[in-house]
């Protein structure tokens, strides 16, 4: 039977013989199921072939426009009477528009030219060119020059009064003792009370002067104050009308779940992280796809979302790359979202190091130093406690002092130094704080590097709405810096030696994938290149003086890949 439902696309390759699978994707960690890979080879096809809209993926470098990759997504789905196809949808706009004949609409369409928001974001808008306007004018600048000259020239016309009436006191002075010497009584005191009268004017001279100049400031004062709260009152109008268009906005996001039940985006994140929704949820391409699925009775199957284009300047996203619904957005409106369906278990609830030994590599009465095998959590985590530390301390519970001295990357595995006692713990954590450790990493990358060594500098902060992720910010990130010498090209791909000059997070995963560092990300990087058995990066060496001895040592384990 043919599928009528609009935005519903069939299959163009036979799925006939592909497993279904049991239950949903975990939308922030999975690896796509084959249906879901049909379905975005499918879209990619058609981006490719497209002529619906023109946007700038950054595919074509001679496309002129400003360049945007976009994350798309698929659902697969089955209708009623069980035919199988699928929906896709884009993160955001498109090509300056909501409404595409190829993707699912959006739960709420804001830029349809007939509703509240374009039209109050206008009058946003003009409240920003009015406020830029005067506070670029010639009246500003004028009111603010005429109140410093004000302020000036009265502060000169009481100067010189004040040497005026100080001269005046000292003539007056003079006259007094000459006149004591040359008139009797009678005539001195009346002379006396004409100089006493003289004092008394100009001390009202300048008393009336200093209300005049006083009056004056004021008044240029309120002049600039009239232009200064002509804006501020602009600002806190763009302010209430921004935040009452952003309820307004937020109550038309209410979102369906699979046994029916509607929620708004408000009480969504209110009751899952006790804040306001921030700008965009709803917006990604997951619940698009869920919400259109839902009202049209289509029952979902599995999920997959791929990056198309460029990748942007923070983040790591590769063309065609699969990635996780990002969970700063999207993690609270898809717990609610899911709810009804039966969905792959969270492999972030399981612990990663079960059945895994611990290899010690050294002990003595200073510190013990492991070989940390890949996903194998440094210090206990949220949900898992297994970990090097609580492995060290069922091992050692006389150890009272601080065990872990620095951490690796739960997927990186190598070597890991822990303290005995609280002496060797602050003296080799005084190493790492000043830089004189000697660390080494080797990784695989996936790909071809043609520099034979170099510097990869590139601050990095954490991605607010994707937690762990980091992403390269020269505006708040914190320094970054990786020297790398190429070892050998194996297979299309380079074996590689980091020395990591800085200790941030996921600092040699990001500066391996990023466009402006190597371009190349590691075998098995699932954040920022593609899944596979595990991430082929081993901290291999590291080299530091010994809180004992206070002699050098090192440690090396062979690559294990």
């Amino acid at each position: 039977m043919p599928i009528k439902i609009p935005f519903l696309h069939s299959f163009q390759k036979d799925i006939a013989e592909i497993q279904f699978p049991e239950k949903f994707t975990f939308p922030f960690c999975y690896d796509p199921h084959p249906l879901s890979m049909i379905a975005a080879e499918q879209v990619q096809f058609y981006l490719q072939q497209q002529t619906d809209f023109q946007h700038n993926f950054g595919l074509n470098p001679d496309q002129d426009g400003l360049v945007i990759g976009k994350m798309f997504g698929v659902l697969v789905v089955k209708d009623d009477h069980n035919n199988i196809g699928f929906l896709a949808a884009v993160s955001g706009k498109l090509a300056g528009t909501n409404q595409h004949s190829y993707f699912v609409p959006p739960i709420f369409d804001m830029l349809s030219p007939t509703g509240f928001f374009l039209k109050e974001e206008e009058n946003i808008n003009r409240i920003n060119r009015e406020i830029e306007n005067l506070t670029n004018s010639k009246i500003l600048t004028d009111a603010k020059e005429n109140l410093i000259s004000t302020k000036n020239q009265q502060e000169q016309i009481l100067a010189n009064l004040r040497n005026l009436h100080k001269k005046n006191k000292a003539d007056r002075k003079i006259i007094r003792t000459q006149k004591k010497l040359e008139l009797n009584d009678l005539d001195y005191k009346l002379i006396e009370d004409d100089l006493i009268k003289q004092s008394y004017r100009d001390q009202h001279e300048y008393s009336v002067q200093k209300e005049k100049s006083a009056l004056a400031i004021s008044c240029a004062n309120d002049h600039l104050n009239e232009i200064l709260n002509k804006i501020e009152n602009l600002k806190k109008d763009r302010k209430n009308r921004s935040s009452n268009l952003q309820n307004q906005l937020f109550n038309q996001y209410n979102f369906l779940n699979a046994i029916n039940q509607k929620k708004s985006v408000i009480d969504i994140f209110s009751q899952a992280k006790q804040i306001l929704p921030p700008a965009g949820a709803g917006e990604c391409a997951a619940p698009k796809l869920l919400q259109y699925a839902y009202q049209n009775n289509l029952k979902p199957i599995c999920m997959a979302e791929f990056w198309w284009g460029s990748s942007p300047n923070q983040e790591v996203r590769k063309h065609k790359n699969y990635y996780p619904a990002c969970r700063g957005k999207c993690e609270p409106i898809l717990s609610h979202m899911l709810q009804g369906l039966e969905v792959d278990d969270n492999p972030m609830l399981e612990n990663p190091a079960q059945n895994k030994e611990l290899e010690i590599i050294h002990e003595d009465d200073a510190i013990i130093v492991v070989n940390k095998p890949a996903e194998f959590l440094s210090v206990p985590g949220i949900n898992v406690q297994d970990s090097v530390q609580t492995r060290i301390q069922e091992l050692y519970p006389q150890i009272m002092s601080p065990l872990i001295i620095h951490r690796l990357d739960m997927s990186t595995s190598g070597i890991l130094v822990l303290a005995k006692t609280k002496e060797a713990h602050q003296f080799i954590q005084e190493q790492f704080i000043n830089h004189t450790i000697q660390k080494r990493y080797t990784a695989l990358l996936d790909g071809k590097i043609d520099e034979s060594e170099g510097m990869i500098d590139l601050p990095l902060r954490v991605d607010l709405d994707d937690r762990p992720r980091q992403v390269v910010c020269y505006q708040y990130g914190k320094n970054a810096r990786t020297k790398f010498v190429v070892k050998s090209i194996e297979n299309n791909r380079t074996r590689i030696h980091f020395y990591p000059l800085t200790g941030r997070t996921h600092q040699l995963r990001v500066h391996a994938a990023h466009a402006k560092g190597l371009n190349c990300p590691i075998v098995g990087d699932d954040l920022y290149g593609k899944w596979e058995d595990r991430l082929h990066l081993h901290a291999g060496f590291i080299k530091f003086i010994h809180p004992i001895s206070k002699e050098e040592i090192s440690f090396e384990v062979e690559d294990p890949f």
